[in-house]
């Protein structure tokens, strides 16, 4: 494995790296102390507004693979935070990801994730480690509309259960560092009902809510500055926190749903950006 090049942008830098098969993964690094890395080649779960998954899942990658991403270039930015994040479901290559974990953790780096949430049992024992934050991305509560958005991802009504069972279970401090992840896309998942919806099971399950704004990978429409603006304010006008993205997850380089998955030679930037 080797870091074949380097794009930066307006806010984050993008790392290509180059495997051993000639497949290719990226990592990003942002807010000036954290590498989102990748997990496997791909993923199964092909969310409808994400360039990760485009061609589904290839493999996974290697405890050693994940690790190499953050020991190749750490000598060229300050890391201070490893996210789970990048391409791939964490939850879906656990063996490997739980062993990166181990490390990093040893290294004495922050670690969070970004997950489905599937399978079930290995969220359960996420959830229980000494992570620094899981961010449960939901996205639509309606059982249909998830599936049209993430085909893969499971059933959110068994996810829902699951959560009221085990966030009781979790220190006041533990359950702080969970939210509920909800990507906004105009005309799909936006309406006050369905939000209405994500701040009643926010408030029931006492956690925030990540409010993250479309960056434009798909066919679908994004809302408006002041339309994403009117979503938190009537989040939080019924009594839920909500945190919003980023400039960094809204960079074009980089950005939340940008990654993608290649050989070294067809990776188009271009194609993720139009």
């Amino acid at each position: 494995m080797r870091l074949s090049r380097t794009i930066e942008g307006e806010l984050n830098r993008l790392f290509v790296f180059e495997l051993e098969d000639r497949f290719a993964v990226e990592a990003v690094h942002y807010r000036g102390d954290t590498l989102c890395v990748s997990t496997q080649v791909g993923c199964h779960v092909r969310c409808d507004f994400c360039a990760s998954g485009r061609r589904g899942l290839i493999r996974n990658l290697t405890a050693r693979e994940i690790l190499l991403q953050y020991e190749l270039v750490r000598s060229e930015v300050p890391v201070k935070r490893i996210a789970m994040a990048g391409i791939g479901e964490p939850l879906a290559n656990w063996r490997n990801v739980k062993e990166a974990f181990d490390e990093f953790k040893r290294l004495g780096l922050k670690v969070s994730f970004y997950t489905t949430g599937f399978p079930l049992k290995n969220l359960k024992e996420l959830i229980h480690l000494p992570h620094n934050g899981v961010s449960v991305s939901v996205h639509a509560l309606d059982k249909n509309k998830r599936k049209s958005l993430m085909p893969y991802s499971g059933d959110p009504d068994l996810l829902v259960s699951f959560l009221r069972e085990e966030l009781p279970l979790l220190t006041k401090r533990k359950k702080k560092k969970l939210s509920l992840a909800y990507l906004l896309i105009k005309g799909v998942n936006d309406s006050r009902e369905e939000l209405t919806r994500l701040a009643d099971l926010a408030r029931e399950l006492e956690v925030g809510v990540t409010l993250l704004y479309y960056n434009n990978v798909s066919h679908y429409s994004r809302l408006s500055p002041q339309e994403y603006e009117e979503a938190f304010l009537f989040l939080r006008s019924l009594g839920v926190k909500v945190t919003l993205s980023t400039r960094f997850r809204k960079d074009r380089i980089g950005g939340c749903g940008t990654l993608t998955v290649g050989k070294p030679a067809d990776i188009d930037r271009e194609e993720v950006m139009a």
